[in-house]
């Protein structure tokens, strides 16, 4: 039986997420592991994918560690370059479906205000018929909640959706209440998953 609709996550499926090689690139390694060190940024966007003011909670960890001010509130001064660069086989994937006639959804941990402000640089977003957002919804991935939104606001059933998402835990999550799952590493992999389930035939996944 075919899926009837397809979920993508955001973050390391259609677009980069890699802070660390941001900070890399832009302090130096051994800085940005002082940095990390001394302050839990991670934990700072988890508040943020949460539903916490995206500025105000950068900034706010910014103040509470002046040694490290300015390096903190690059996360929201330039952001862009954080959640960089686009990955184009996914997003032509993604643009495939939609050409079939496929519904196609997003669920992601993110801000919905961050994805407001940025979404000139992530255009993929508009492609989109539904987006499913943890800093809107008020409960985040792993958590059992978000997915049984996704079900109860989509009103298809569990083993008729179709995830990829490149953390396990999150795609246990997704299994564990039915859904078909794909866990993540490259887009030719989710590519050949997408024919396998038959959505795309090869010629439309290479296009």
């Amino acid at each position: 039986m075919i899926p009837e609709a397809v979920i993508f996550d955001i973050g390391n499926v259609l677009t980069g997420w890699q802070p660390e090689a941001f900070y890399d690139r832009t302090i130096g390694e051994d800085r940005r592991r002082a940095l990390f060190a001394a302050a839990d940024l991670h934990a700072m966007n988890d508040r943020i994918d949460a539903g916490h003011p995206f500025r105000q909670t950068v900034y706010d960890c910014a103040a509470a560690h002046p040694d490290w001010a300015a390096e903190i509130r690059l996360w929201h001064d330039r952001w862009p370059e954080l959640a960089a660069p686009l990955i184009d086989g996914s997003i032509r994937l993604l643009r495939a479906l939609r050409a079939k006639g496929v519904p196609v959804f997003a669920l992601t941990n993110a801000s919905g205000e961050t994805l407001d402000a940025n979404a000139a640089t992530l255009p993929f977003l508009r492609d989109f018929d539904r987006l499913y957002v943890s800093g809107r919804m008020g409960v985040m991935k792993p958590d059992p909640r978000i997915y049984k939104m996704v079900e109860d606001d989509c009103a298809i059933p569990p083993d008729r959706l179709l995830f990829t998402d490149d953390r396990a835990e999150n795609i246990a999550a997704a299994a564990a209440r039915g859904w078909r799952t794909h866990h993540f590493q490259n887009w030719q992999g989710w590519a050949q998953c997408l024919i396998a389930q038959g959505l795309l035939t090869k010629a439309e996944a290479a296009s």
